[in-house]
C-alpha cells in the first residue's frame, strides 16, 4: 500500500470520522477547521488522541503544503467564498486554500460550484467533485433516504405503511427512497418528467405521476418528499395539499419549496439538508474514503 498524506479541511461529523478511517489504513492525516469539535464524541471519535494534532495551533498554510490530497467538505461551500466548516469559529477562505496548493496536489470536495471551479483554474489547482462520482452519489443517497424516512416517522401521526407518499423526482435519491417506501408498505407515488422514467416507475410497481398531472394527485398525499433542486412546490401546488400533509425537502439550496407560502398556509415543512452527515456520519465517511481511494487509483497517484 502506498502511504499518502491527507489534510481534512472543514466539514461535519463525516469529516471527523473520515480522519480516523484514513489513519487506520496507515496514512498520515492532518485536520483543520474543528476548533469547536466537542460534539464529535457523540459518534465515538477518539478526540483525546486527536487533541495534539487537530491543527488549530498551526497556520492553514502549514497544514496544506506538502500533502498529497486535501479533502474538503460535502458541500464544499455555502457561499462560494468560504469552506463549509460548521465546527469552526473562524472563516476559512477558499482563496486562501487554493493559493497555497501546488500543482501536484489534489483537492476533493462535494458540490464544487462553477465559481469555485473557476477559482481553482486561476490558481492551477486540480479539483474533483466527489459527488460527481456515480459510486459516491448512489451510496450517499442511501443515508439521505433513510434520514428522510426517520424524519417522516418522527413527525407524522400515522404510519408510513398504507399512507400516500409522493416522491418528487426520480434521480438517485428518488429511486432509493421510492424502494424503501414501497418496502414499508406505503402507497408510493413517484413524480417524473420523462416518459422513460414513468415506464421504469411502472416496472417497479410504484404509482407514476407525470409532472403535468401532479396537481390532481396532491390533495390525497400524506407526505411529500422533494428531491428536485428547483421550485416545484410553489404556491399554486402547495395550496392543493391538505393541512396535515408533511413536506420533507431533500433538495440542496435554494430548495424546491416556497417556504414562506407553505408557512402562510399552515403546512409543516422540514428542509433536511446534509442528512448523511447527521444520521449516518460513520457510514457516509466510509463512502467518502472508498471513493477517494478509487479516484487515487484511477489517477495512478
Amino acid at each position: 500500500m502506498v502511504k499518502r498524506t491527507f489534510t481534512i479541511l472543514g466539514g461535519d461529523l463525516r469529516s471527523l470520522k473520515l480522519t480516523d478511517l484514513i489513519r487506520e489504513d496507515g496514512h498520515i492525516v492532518n485536520i483543520f477547521g474543528f476548533d469547536s469539535y466537542d460534539t464529535a464524541s457523540e459518534i465515538g471519535i477518539s478526540i483525546e488522541s486527536q487533541k495534539q494534532d487537530l491543527g488549530e495551533n498551526h497556520e492553514l498554510e502549514s497544514i496544506i503544503q506538502g500533502v498529497d490530497v486535501v479533502i474538503g467538505p460535502l458541500p464544499c461551500s455555502n457561499d462560494n467564498e468560504t469552506i463549509n466548516a460548521p465546527f469552526h469559529s473562524k472563516k476559512i477562505y477558499i482563496n486562501d486554500v487554493f493559493k497555497v496548493m501546488g500543482k501536484s496536489q489534489l483537492f476533493l470536495a462535494g458540490k464544487i460550484s462553477s465559481k469555485i471551479a473557476h477559482l481553482a483554474e486561476v490558481y492551477n489547482v486540480y479539483t474533483i467533485d466527489i459527488l460527481n462520482r456515480e459510486e459516491m452519489a448512489v451510496l450517499n443517497a442511501i443515508p439521505t433516504a433513510e434520514g428522510a424516512l426517520q424524519i417522516a416517522m418522527e413527525e407524522m401521526q400515522i404510519t408510513l405503511h398504507d399512507c400516500n407518499a409522493l416522491v418528487m423526482g426520480f434521480g438517485r435519491v428518488g429511486k432509493i427512497l421510492g424502494k424503501m417506501l414501497h418496502s414499508l408498505g406505503a402507497n408510493t407515488f413517484i413524480e417524473a418528467r420523462k416518459y422513460s422514467d414513468i415506464a421504469w416507475i411502472k416496472s417497479y410497481s410504484y404509482k407514476p405521476v407525470l409532472i403535468n398531472d401532479l396537481e390532481k394527485h396532491l390533495p390525497y398525499m400524506d407526505v411529500v418528499f422533494n428531491t428536485v433542486p428547483a421550485m416545484v412546490l410553489d404556491e399554486k401546488r402547495l395550496d392543493k395539499l391538505h393541512k396535515n400533509c408533511l413536506i420533507i425537502d431533500l433538495a440542496s439550496k435554494p430548495g424546491g419549496v416556497d417556504f414562506e407560502k407553505a408557512k402562510a398556509l399552515g403546512l409543516k415543512v422540514n428542509w433536511a439538508l446534509s442528512l448523511p452527515g447527521k444520521v449516518a456520519p460513520i457510514t457516509a465517511a466510509k463512502f467518502i474514503k472508498d471513493t477517494t481511494y478509487n479516484i487515487l487509483e484511477e489517477l495512478g497517484v
